[in-house]
Order: structure tokens, then sequence, then C-alpha cells
């Protein structure tokens, strides 16, 4: 950890690793990255909510590496997935001496739906200065092990927490807002539905609000980028299709929404993903959350 800081209503957190090898995602298709020769370190951000907490997996972050003046790196960092350190914004970057560095992180405004509390919030650049001590002596400290033993096997390490900080999950089933009207899984992840009798302050159209929280299946990490479409079915006849609208709310987080204008007992709602999440990722994620099958679920 490097460390963390307010910066307008963000949250800033920068921390890093040794390089690593990962996918980039182009539709469905995937392209390795691997590490370069000159390359230093993986530089790693992530942003909550100052104020809640809440995660923040959206959004367009630049990073800026100066050392006494002169730039040395100026990019915009990959929107990724890692089982230890959740959603961040990272890349390798190469350093040319150990020495100490000033690092600009630039956020962006989140071009998403935000609703509630979090309507007026977001709405303008911020930036966060951090000073990092680049030592190759603390690269060679992280410690790591491999996991040959369970390669090839379902499942996910722990998440890491860095100086008290975990990596930020969505809310499980039952501490989300509304009623959850089931779960179910495709392509590796986690689609938990939630209905709410009235619309998030911000949302026009009549309730119920329809809320698909898309989630990793053991780490409850966003799967954010994603294309998302709902089909509620009554007795046979289509009541609503349409898509789902990637959203920011502070009591359901990073969620797919849209109101339906009617939901009962007995309805039959169909999820079918579009695209899968169009997010770069570490190893451990690089095959999973691609060939996602539709959904069903029956309303209690």
């Amino acid at each position: 950890m490097v460390g963390t800081t307010a910066a307008g209503p963000y949250r800033v957190a920068l921390f890093y690793s040794f390089p690593h090898r990962f996918w980039t995602v182009s539709g469905t298709d995937t392209s390795r990255v691997s590490v370069g020769r000159d390359d230093s370190m993986h530089l790693m951000v992530s942003l909550r909510d100052a104020e809640t907490g809440v995660a923040l997996p959206v959004g367009n972050v630049s990073i800026g590496i100066t050392r006494d003046g002169e730039t040395i790196e100026d990019r915009r960092p990959w929107a990724m997935l890692s089982q230890r350190m959740g959603f961040h914004f990272g890349d390798n970057v190469a350093l040319p001496a150990e020495d100490p560095y000033e690092v600009a992180v630039g956020v962006d405004p989140p071009a998403i739906r935000r609703t509630g509390a979090f309507r007026d919030r977001f709405g303008s650049r911020e930036q966060a200065t951090f000073s990092l001590e680049f030592e190759r002596r603390r690269l060679a400290d992280i410690r790591f092990r491999r996991l040959e033993d369970t390669r090839g096997q379902r499942g996910a390490v722990e998440p890491m927490s860095m100086d008290g900080m975990a990596p930020a999950q969505l809310s499980p089933p039952d501490d989300l807002r509304g009623r959850t009207v089931g779960e179910t899984t495709t392509g590796d992840g986690r689609f938990v539905a939630s209905i709410l009798d009235v619309p998030p302050a911000g949302i026009e159209g009549p309730g119920p609000y329809l809320a698909v929280s898309a989630r990793t299946p053991y780490n409850r990490y966003p799967l954010s980028f994603m294309s998302l479409s709902a089909t509620v079915r009554r007795d046979g006849e289509t009541r609503f299709d349409g898509p789902l609208v990637p959203t920011l709310d502070p009591g359901l987080g990073y969620h797919y929404g849209v109101a339906v204008g009617t939901v009962e007992p007995g309805d039959t709602i169909e999820l079918d993903a579009g695209a899968p999440p169009q997010v770069a990722r570490h190893e451990g994620y690089e095959t999973a959350f691609f060939d996602m099958d539709p959904m069903a679920l029956a309303v209690p």
C-alpha cells in the first residue's frame, strides 16, 4: 500500500505489486499482456465513495508519474479484476531507477447513471497525489504462493486486506435494498435479483424496479462493464422486455436496473447477458465470466 487519500467525493487508494501478466478483454476475445523487460511494478488504484465506503467499479482513471518534474509515465490503466485485490484500475509500469516519484491519479466523472444520494456526486474531475518511494527490495519482500494442487479446480483465493482496507465487495443478498426474489448463476458469475416497489430517487417511470447485482461467486466482487437485459413474462405474455442500465446506488451498490412497471408472484424474470464484463483479468479470472447462457427466475 502506498496510501489512501480523499479527492473530492472519492477515497482513492494506490498500491502496487511485482509486475503481472494479465488479459485484456474485447467483446468475447482476450489478449494476454506479458511482463515487459523494463516493467518495474504493477501499479493499482481503487475508488470508493468517501462518505459511504461503497465501491466504485466504474470510471476513467489516469496515472501520471513524475520525478523531479520530469514525466516518467502518463497513461490510463485498465479496469481489472483480481482474486486478491478485487476490482481496480491497474497496469505494469517501468520506472528508470530506485528513486522517489510523485504519482498523480486523475478521476474523471463516471459515465453511469447515479441514483439516491449519489445523484449529485462524482460530477467533476478530481485528482489525488501520492509520494512513491521505489525500492526493488520491497517488491522482493512481497510474498506469493503457487496453487499447483488446486489448478483447474473451481474456487477462489481469499480477498487481501492492506492497512485495514479490504477490497470492496458487494453486499450479501440479504443486505441489499428491496426484496430479493432469487439468485442464479451462469458463466461462473452469480446474479442476485431484487425488486423495489418504488424506483430509487432519480429514476423516472413507475415501479416496481428490478435491480440485478452481478458478482463473482466467492468474493462478491462486482462484474461491471457488461451488457444485461431482462424479460418479465406472466402466463406466457411478455410484460416487459428491455435493457438493464448500469447504475450506482448507495443501498444497491453497482447494479443493473430498470423500472419494469409490473411484477407479480408467479412471474418469470429472464436475464440475458449480451456481452461479458469488459474488464481485464488477472490470473484466476482469465477464463471466467464469458460463456453466459440465458437465466430465468420465478418470482415468489
